[in-house]
């Protein structure tokens, strides 16, 4: 899936994935897309591994970023986000997220992300499921363009 257009939206205004070093990424296929963080000071726990908080908040901007890329003039909000922690990352390691389109409905999307070590081992499953909503005019614009936007 291609999601140039809402990363370059995202690097556009500071934000929580500024914030937590998430990188996205396109992908050649239609249903997925990809995003990497490396773990570090802002994003571990106080004992050096990566926080499992910091780990949804990754899953849940990543299929924000494809959902986005999949609607024309709408925006995409989380409404669920459930995870297991399977295992531990230490700082300085770099985790990557690949997210997978289970569901695209008018209103709903669901989506399956599975969050990797370096060595290709599972280190978190999380499922996102977005609500598909019209922006009010009047509110500020999200960075994230829309399918259509150049």
């Amino acid at each position: 899936m291609d999601i140039e257009k809402q990363k370059n939206g995202l690097l556009k205004e500071d934000g929580l994935s500024r914030t937590l070093g998430m990188e996205f990424i396109s992908t050649p296929e239609p249903d997925t897309c990809m995003a990497r963080m490396v773990v570090n000071q802002t994003n571990r726990q106080v004992f050096g591994f990566l926080s499992g908080g910091a780990t949804l908040a990754l899953c849940e901007n990543l299929a924000g970023v494809g959902s986005m890329a999949l609607v024309k003039d709408k925006v995409a909000v989380g409404i669920n986000v459930c995870g297991n922690h399977i295992r531990a990352v230490m700082e300085g390691e770099t985790v990557t997220a690949l997210a997978r389109l289970i569901n695209k409905g008018r209103t709903l999307h669901t989506w399956s992300v599975d969050v990797t070590n370096e060595q290709g081992q599972l280190v978190s499953s999380v499922q996102v499921t977005n609500y598909i909503i019209t922006p009010h005019t009047e509110k500020k614009s999200t960075p994230y363009p829309s399918a259509d936007e150049a």
